[in-house]
């Protein structure tokens, strides 16, 4: 089975509803992952239709290009999706794309990829960079970063409430020799936290900081969102897929700020409705089904939440 064939697109059709796919419009898939939405779209597309893609993972561009290379209506950039704006301006679409998806967090074939150390499931280096040339690896970043900056990442990113006791354990244990693969990794933080909780491996909310914080995931998801509502054109749709809380109350906060518009200093003496924001919300959070709960688990925390720009 390929890792194409392997990947499951989570929320598919709820995606396309959010997008509302037509055959001439143009889209940005800001998270190529394996192609299982940028497929579906394509699959809508006429030939005047244009699909955009971008991710950060070499592994995907290459699977990208492999797969989709051959037609004319589709193109991917390796990067992220938080330089939209620059992919916009180059081609010339800033103000026109009619829909732009975001499905965060880690694919499939990522997490599968004991290389790719994203996993404590499976034994391998402990890098978890989505581009594994580009910048720090947890390993680099644990054996060097200070006790209290260990536990503040394994806070905020992870909401660890043993952050402190791991952090120290961490320190501990890379006096005696380097943190280098997945599964020291996974057996400090277990030997850390007290208790176990049902059909959780207690390394999972650490590995989840470690991997938001070397990717610097929502400082690009704040910039990605930003750069969104500048490219899309009027009636244009931004869906996104989150799957864990932190991602979900930051893209939650973000629409609804663009819906309601700008907030007018209290002492200013203005009266009358409040200008209307750029973005109009589009329903209530989507989540996965029972029947794709029941065929792929990994959705059990999938959010969707969509928005239109307004004229």
């Amino acid at each position: 089975m390929t890792a194409a064939a392997a990947h499951r697109p989570v929320l598919l059709q709820e995606a396309l509803d959010a997008l509302a796919v037509r055959p001439g419009g143009l889209y940005l898939d800001g998270t190529f992952g394996r192609g299982g939405h940028a497929a579906a779209i394509l699959e809508r597309l006429g030939p005047e239709g244009r699909l955009y893609a971008m991710d950060k993972d070499p592994d995907a561009v290459q699977a990208a290009r492999e797969r989709f290379g051959h037609d004319a209506r589709f193109h991917i950039e390796r990067g992220s999706f938080a330089m939209l704006g620059q992919l916009a301006d180059r081609f010339g679409i800033r103000g026109r794309v009619d829909g732009i998806l975001f499905d965060l967090g880690v694919s499939s074939p990522q997490l599968d990829d004991a290389r790719r150390g994203f996993s404590f499931l499976r034994d391998g280096p402990l890098d978890m960079r989505m581009d594994p040339q580009a910048g720090e690896s947890a390993a680099e970043w644990l054996n060097r970063a200070s006790e209290a900056e260990i536990a503040e990442v394994l806070w905020r990113y992870g909401e660890e409430r043993f952050s402190r006791r791991i952090a120290r354990a961490i320190v501990a244990a890379r006096r005696e020799r380097p943190i280098e693969s997945t599964a020291r990794l996974a057996e400090i933080v277990a030997g850390a936290v007290p208790g176990r909780e049902r059909h959780k491996h207690p390394a999972t909310r650490s590995f989840q900081a470690i991997r938001i914080h070397v990717n610097r995931e929502l400082a690009d998801l704040e910039a990605g969102l930003a750069a969104a509502v500048d490219v899309l054109a009027p009636g244009g749709r931004l869906a996104v897929i989150s799957f864990h809380s932190l991602e979900d109350r930051l893209v939650k906060r973000f629409l609804r700020r663009e819906a309601q518009g700008p907030e007018l200093p209290r002492d200013l003496p203005v009266t009358g409705e409040r200008a209307a924001g750029r973005l109009r919300l589009i329903g209530k959070a989507i989540r996965p089904g029972k029947a794709e709960l029941e065929a792929n688990p990994r959705a059990r925390s999938a959010v969707l939440r969509v928005a239109e720009r307004r004229a």
